[in-house]
């Protein structure tokens, strides 16, 4: 049991040696096979996973944001693997470190800007203004958007951190509890690890929403933009 809650978000150490990337070996021992024709299941269902993320990008983007499919697959593959790899013992989250998602988001973000700004220019300063608004508050509204616009990049990182990091402190938290209702209570301890249990499902799920959310905003980002 930890002493200090934040010490999960420390990356852990074995004789001096981190054990973190280690945990990064493990989908490669999941895809490995024998050099063959045919593939095995894993590599099959990687495969069709690739096929509908792509299918899924192509569709919303234009032509031109569809050179960003190969690198947003490769973005969204990274923060899930490394969503949930963090799930497992003696593993770190990088993407619990508000620094990591903010070196994500504010290239990625910025990048969308310069290439509204360079392809069509009117349309991306047209969104800074709303279609119908009072002539006295024009100003008002223009700063109001830009500094929308400025968020965006710290509501991305800020987000992914968030929910990454609530969720460990609170499962934590609770086999902690869980822990210490052994020597008291063996029902109480019983009900608090069917709750870990359930809590460690649903944190699986937000380590698949999150990568895809993130993603997804950086594509909306895009659509205005290109």
């Amino acid at each position: 049991m930890n002493m200090n809650m934040f010490e999960q978000f420390s990356s852990p150490e074995f004789l001096t040696i981190p054990t973190a990337p280690l945990s990064m070996l493990i989908p490669v021992l999941l895809i490995h096979n024998k050099p063959k024709l045919l593939g095995n299941r894993m590599t099959t269902a990687i495969t069709l996973f690739l096929k509908t993320v792509l299918l899924n990008m192509t569709n919303q983007l234009t032509m031109d944001g569809q050179k960003w499919c190969r690198i947003l697959l490769s973005l969204m593959i990274m923060i899930l693997l490394s969503n949930m790899l963090g799930l497992l013992p003696y593993t770190f989250t990088p993407t619990s470190q508000l620094s990591m998602n903010m070196a994500m988001a504010i290239p990625l973000w910025l990048a969308t800007v310069i290439t509204g700004m360079t392809k069509k220019p009117t349309t991306t300063l047209a969104h800074m203004l709303p279609e119908g608004s009072p002539t006295p508050l024009i100003p008002f509204m223009i700063v109001i958007e830009t500094i929308s616009l400025l968020m965006r990049p710290l509501a991305l990182g800020v987000r992914l951190t968030a929910n990454i990091t609530a969720g460990h402190l609170l499962m934590t938290m609770i086999s902690s509890a869980a822990l210490n209702f052994i020597n008291t209570s063996i029902t109480l301890s019983a009900l608090t690890s069917t709750l870990l249990f359930l809590l460690t499902l649903l944190e699986l799920a937000v380590a698949c929403i999150q990568a895809y959310v993130f993603v997804l905003l950086i594509i909306l980002y895009l659509q205005e933009n290109t």
